[in-house]
Formats: structure tokens, C-alpha cells, sequence
């Protein structure tokens, strides 16, 4: 059973990731379709973003390993907060390269703040279900969010979209209350970095570097060409906005539905060779929506992407419960913040490769968008089986533990 205040943090997770799930389909459409900024602005506002989130990360570990998971991830709260807020003020593209970089820089705070925080409120052998209920939190608030976002947005009334920004912007604020009642657990003196160790004892570390590698490659070609989506189904298939939001539920759901029962079946398995799976189904959604967009339009088109978020969200279902816990495994507690600010560090990176490609090929040639993707993800597997043979036996395989089981009650705080 996991403790009671991971379960409060995966609460609050639910809170803001509901938020985002009504924000997020809407931006590209938003800036394309009612201030007019061209689909390479846009992407390249979504790079300039990843652009900050990669040069905030590079304080953001230090600041994780001397203030603690808890106040960073305090701290990138409201910086999302306050982006989000100011958002329906965009006018120009330049106001949304600005605004999106200042949520960048709450990014670059939230993932290594939040993944520190877990991993040190979880005991070593749950990291993985705690991961993997993460995984479940986030998606269970982003598909029903999506939904709410669909029934809100509109084209045709602008004002709608400033009802998106505003409830998202409360539920940072939401998390922020909720983070209050949290207590994170103090690092040893013993465990603390030396000044002079910093970021240089984690670069010599080659297969994490590896696997930071490979990670930008799943983000890049995974989730921020998925990102893309929405936008391809809207103007070249003809999609409407309630199906954008339906193809979010759908992805989000199935994430909620099988994550834990993934989580529980990769248990004692290669972690490696689960994240090469994952690579592989990223690929068979890319192209499921190349023949979507050839062969469909309208609602029959919309039926065929649902398909595809259902496959993609298949593929992330293996990244929750592996990845974060690799991570955790291969860093020495005193360097856990920066061990996890580079891996969001690496997210960055993807998220910035991802929109400034993507964004210009789709409005060249919006089908060559998914073919390319395809075949990058290919090569990530590959480069997974690869670094499977460099790792120490130890973080090979997912441990074995107890399931999370999430109907048992929330055990009673410690006493002080």
C-alpha cells in the first residue's frame, strides 16, 4: 500500500492535469484559428517553451537537491499559473513565445520536483506503482479535462478559449493547496552533494546520458507529435472540436482503465525491452493516422484517429512504471534532483525537436508528418535493445511487489 501523502500528491495531480486536459488540445487551434498566428509560429512558440523548460532545468536539479522535491514543484506551479492566466491576452506571436516560455520555466520546476517528491515519500520497492498511479492521475484529469475542454471551446466565440486559460490557471492554484499539507522527507547530511560534485557526477553516469538520448527521441516523435494531432484532425480532416476533446478522453481513459494491470504485468520484466515496446506502438499510431488523414474526413476520419490515441496510449502505459523508476534506481539519492532535472531536461529537448519540425511539415505537407515519425520511433527501439546490454544487472528488470490496490483505505498519517 502506498503512503497516505503520495496519494494526497496524486490527488492534486488529478486537480491540475484535469486543467491542462482542458488547455492543452486547444493551444495550436487557438493560436491558429482565432489570433491568426501561422501553424510555424505556433510551433515554434511551443519550441520557445521546451527552450526555457531545457535552461531552467539546469537550476532546477540543484534547487531540487538543496530546497527539496516539494518547494520546486511549489515554485513550478505558479509560474504555470500565472503563463496560463495571462494567456488570453495573446494577440501576437511573440506574446505566446513569451507566456510559453514563462511555462517552460514552471516545467522545468514541476517534473523534477514532483518526481523527487514521490520517490522519497515512496518506499524503493512501490517506486514503480507510485509511478505508475502518477501515470493514472495525470491521464484520468487530462482525458476529462479534454472532454470539458471540447464542450467549452469554440471558434466561433473566441471568449470561450479565455474560460479554458482561467480554469486551468485555478487548478495550479488547487495543487498548490493541496501541496501545503505535504511533508517531504529530509535528505541525510551524510546523503547531501558536495558543491564540487553537481552536475559533473551525473554526466559521467553514460548510460543515463543513453537513455536521455533516447528519451528525447520518445518525446519528440511520441508525445509531441501527438501533440500535433488535433490541429491535423481539425483543418485537414475536418474534425470538430468535440471530436478533439473525444480523441483525448479516449487515450486518457484507457491509460486510467490498464495502467495499473500493465504496471502489475511488467513486474520482473526487462525494462528496456518494454520501452522498445513502446516505441513500436508510438510508430504503428503514427501511421494509423497517415491512413486516417489519405483514406477519411468527418466523423469516420475522427474514428480512425480515436484508434490511433488508443494505441499511443497503449505505448505510454509502458513508459509510467519504467522509466522514472530507471531513473531513480540509476541516481544516488544526493543527486536525485539532478538526475530527474535532466530527464525533464531531455523532455525539453524533445519538446523543442518536436513542434519545430513538426509544426512547419504540417503546414508544408501535413501527411509527411507521420510517416517520419514512424520511422524515428522505429530507431528508438532499436537504440533501447542496444542499451539493454550496457546496463548493471541490478535495474534491469521492474521489481516484484504488492499490488497498489486503490480500494483499500488511506492509512492514518504517522504521528510526529
Amino acid at each position: 500500500m502506498l503512503p497516505r501523502q503520495v496519494w494526497l500528491v496524486q490527488a492534486g495531480g488529478v486537480v491540475n492535469s484535469l486543467g491542462n486536459g482542458i488547455v492543452f488540445p486547444f493551444i495550436v487551434i487557438y493560436l491558429h484559428n482565432v489570433r491568426g498566428i501561422s501553424f510555424a509560429a505556433a510551433g515554434l512558440a511551443l519550441s520557445a517553451g521546451a527552450v526555457a523548460a531545457l535552461a531552467a532545468g539546469i537550476g532546477a536539479g540543484p534547487f531540487v537537491d538543496r530546497f527539496g522535491g516539494r518547494n520546486t514543484l511549489l515554485v513550478g506551479l505558479l509560474l504555470q499559473a500565472v503563463s496560463f492566466a495571462l494567456f488570453p491576452l495573446v494577440r501576437e506571436a511573440w506574446h505566446a513565445f513569451v507566456l510559453l516560455a514563462l511555462e517552460g520555466a514552471g516545467t522545468a520546476c514541476f517534473w523534477p520536483g514532483q518526481s523527487t517528491l514521490l520517490s522519497r515519500l515512496t518506499p524503493p520497492e512501490r517506486t514503480h506503482s507510485a509511478f505508475a498511479l502518477q501515470r493514472i492521475s495525470m491521464n484520468l484529469g487530462l482525458g476529462l479535462g479534454g472532454v470539458i475542454g471540447g464542450l467549452i471551446a469554440s471558434t466561433s466565440h473566441p471568449q470561450s478559449f479565455t474560460v479554458l486559460f482561467l480554469l486551468d490557471a485555478v487548478t495550479f492554484l488547487v495543487f498548490i493547496s493541496i501541496l501545503a499539507t505535504v511533508d517531504e522527507p529530509a535528505v541525510p547530511k551524510s546523503e547531501e552533494p558536495e558543491a564540487a560534485e553537481g552536475y559533473r557526477a551525473v554526466l559521467r553516469d553514460r548510460n543515463f546520458i543513453w537513455l536521455l538520448g533516447l528519451n528525447v527521441l520518445f518525446v519528440a516523435v511520441g508525445y509531441e507529435v501527438f501533440a500535433l494531432l488535433p490541429p491535423f484532425a481539425k483543418n485537414y480532416a475536418g474534425v470538430s472540436e468535440r471530436w478533439v476533446g473525444t480523441m483525448w478522453l479516449a487515450n486518457t481513459l484507457l491509460i486510467v482503465l490498464i495502467q495499473l494491470p500493465v504496471a502489475k504485468a511488467l513486474e520482473g520484466r526487462r525494462r528496456m525491452r518494454a520501452l522498445a515496446l513502446m516505441s513500436l506502438l508510438f510508430a504503428s499510431a503514427a501511421m494509423i493516422v497517415l491512413f486516417g488523414g489519405i483514406w477519411f474526413t468527418g466523423t469516420a476520419a475522427a474514428l480512425v484517429f480515436v484508434g490511433a490515441t488508443l494505441v499511443f496510449g497503449l505505448g505510454e502505459t509502458f513508459q509510467g512504471p519504467t522509466q522514472a523508476p530507471l531513473v531513480a534506481d540509476l541516481a544516488p539519492d544526493r543527486l536525485r534532483g539532478r538526475y530527474f532535472a535532466l530527464g525533464s531536461m531531455s523532455w525539453s529537448a524533445g519538446s523543442i525537436l518536436g513542434p519545430a519540425i513538426g509544426g512547419p511539415l504540417l503546414g508544408w505537407h501535413p501527411l509527411a508528418v507521420w510517416p517520419l515519425a514512424a520511422a524515428i520511433s522505429v530507431f528508438a527501439a532499436f537504440g533501447c535493445l542496444v542499451l539493454e546490454r550496457r546496463l548493471p544487472e541490478r535495474v534491469l528488470r521492474s521489481p516484484v511487489g504488492d499490488p497498489v490496490d486503490a480500494g483499500e483505505p488511506l492509512p492514518k498519517p504517522a504521528p510526529a
